[in-house]
Order: structure tokens, then sequence, then C-alpha cells
């Protein structure tokens, strides 16, 4: 059996949306392939930077280990990873992407009015301590 790359998602830290999804993917990543960093640490800034890439988005992005992936791309990526039932959202590649990233970019805008925000970042829960890069 071959192992499973690791895939890293930035997130938003502070952003109650984004931890929750953070939860929802630990609990649903059956082979642990996700590793997550706040878009607010250094370690994000010196990956991005070491990439040579500029984050166009401050709500999620994901690093495959060859390509960054953000918006609907990002979230359906991940979620075909994941238990059932996530890998069913998959069905929404069907919608192009310029009118599926509008949706996301609605949603990510207003994020912190519709779910609220924190005032620091999460810390995760010692079981997963080794799955956040700092």
């Amino acid at each position: 059996m071959s192992e499973v790359k690791k895939q890293i998602i930035f997130f938003d830290g502070v952003c109650n949306l984004c931890n929750a999804s953070v939860q929802v993917i630990l609990k649903n990543d059956r082979k642990a392939r996700y590793l997550f960093a706040s878009l607010q640490s250094q370690f994000a800034d010196e990956f991005f930077e070491t990439h040579g890439y500029i984050p166009a988005v401050k709500s999620i992005i994901l690093y495959n280990g060859k390509s960054f992936y953000s918006k609907s791309t990002a979230v359906l990526t991940i979620a075909a990873n994941l238990r059932f039932p996530y890998p069913l959202f998959v069905a929404f590649r069907i919608i192009p992407t310029f009118l599926r990233d509008p949706v996301y970019s609605f949603i990510a805008q207003n994020r912190y009015r519709l779910f609220g925000k924190k005032d620091s970042c999460m810390i995760p829960q010692p079981k997963w301590k080794d799955r956040f890069l700092d």
C-alpha cells in the first residue's frame, strides 16, 4: 500500500466558518492526508515566499505538493478526499469555475459578518496537534 501524500490546507485562523470547516475536515480525513496552517502564521508567509506564491485570497488555499488551489476548486478538491457524504460535492465541478467562484467569494467576503471572528487563531486539540504547521 502506498503512503498518502500530505497536502497543506491554509485557512483563515480567526474565521469561525474556516475553523469549523477545519474541524469537519479533521474528523472526516480518514487517511490523514491534510496538514493545516493558518494564513496568519509565519509558516504560511515563509512557505508562500519560498514557493513564489502570492495568495489572491485570504480564506482557503490548498497546496497538493505541486500546485496551489483556491476558492471553490480548493473546497471541492478537499471534499473529494473526505468520508462520505462529502465526495458528493464533487458533482459541483460540472458548474464552470467562473460561476462557482462568485458564490464562494460572496460567502468569503461576508464570512465574519455571517459567522463571526475570533480574536486569535484556534488551538488544536492535542490529538490533532501534529497536523498543524506553525
